[in-house]
């Protein structure tokens, strides 16, 4: 998608007869709409048993993952790259992601049911959470932030339809886990689709232009950096809380995992109409290939260790 917003831009801003990018907002509320419908309210509400681990991976998504992003702050805005650095920061405020946190536990034979759980409920979390962090440096970063209508927009597109989805989960909930391989399908396509509209903008406006190969090579670099940062310290905190090996690895691997779908979904809401989305998603791409190779390989190796 970035290579065809490259060479081909201009279909990614055509507004007649109906623009890409208003395909793709309609379906961000699908997305999370069908998110919803998937939601089970029992669920959620039995895996607050393990409610220790579950702050202790909340609290690594939403606050230690930020502080540690915004401790480097003056190193991005000082070389004037701090559009970038509001990408990553960006990517430090988001959520888990879902799917891959769960299959890399079920890998790692951990806690399958707490990651679940993790994954769930930071999702619903962070419609809320990760607009606040990033709502606190859009505005010095872009000049353009409008607290009033992002929050309508977000509540309308994002949160509405998660609450109107997990009213419907009882009716629906069972035909939306029969057909889960299909709705993934439609939110691919979707990402897909905002990845290139973002893109296609960024590409018209020259915006990338200005970093050298060897500055995306740093960022590329960083962003391994930061995953086996917070891998790292997830890793000592979950045994210093003494949790058991199962627990210790979903936190691991709900701890230190950023969400390609939400990341995206929400870009669509907090930078609309805005020519910097591609420069804003480039590092949480970045971070979401590496983390999933990454992530692959050790739990894996974890896997192999328990049959041992």
């Amino acid at each position: 998608m970035i290579l065809l917003a490259y060479f081909l831009p201009q279909p990614g801003m055509i507004k007649e007869p109906v623009s890409l990018e208003e395909i793709a907002n309609v379906g961000v509320s699908f997305i999370f709409l069908f998110y919803g419908v998937r939601l089970s309210v029992e669920k959620l509400k039995a895996g607050l048993a393990n409610w220790k681990m579950h702050i202790v991976v909340q609290l690594t998504t939403f606050l230690f993952f930020p502080l540690i992003v915004l401790v480097f702050r003056p190193l991005f805005v000082n070389a004037g790259f701090e559009l970038l650095w509001l990408g990553v920061f960006f990517l430090a405020a988001l959520p888990s992601t879902v799917s891959s946190s769960v299959v890399m536990v079920s890998i790692a034979k951990g806690n399958i049911s707490a990651a679940i759980f993790n994954a769930s409920i930071s999702s619903l979390i962070g419609v809320v959470v990760t607009p606040l962090w990033v709502g606190l440096f859009i505005a010095s970063a872009t000049g353009d932030f409008d607290t009033t209508d992002i929050f309508i927009k977000l509540l309308l597109q994002v949160l509405l339809p998660v609450i109107i989805g997990i009213s419907l989960n009882s009716r629906f909930g069972a035909i939306a886990e029969k057909y889960k391989k299909q709705l993934k399908y439609f939110d691919q396509g979707i990402i897909l689709t905002i990845i290139y509209t973002s893109f296609s903008k960024s590409f018209s406006e020259h915006l990338f232009e200005g970093f050298t190969a060897l500055e995306l090579a740093g960022l590329a670099v960083g962003m391994m950096a930061l995953f086996f940062a917070v891998f790292l310290c997830v890793g000592l905190l979950s045994r210093l809380f003494g949790f058991s090996e199962e627990d210790r690895i979903t936190v691991l691997f709900c701890g230190s995992k950023k969400s390609l779908v939400h990341g995206t979904v929400m870009s669509k809401v907090l930078f609309q109409h805005s020519t910097i989305t591609g420069i804003i998603l480039l590092p949480l791409m970045l971070y979401h290939a590496f983390q999933l190779i990454a992530a692959s390989i050790i739990a894996q190796r974890m896997a192999r260790r328990k049959e041992v």
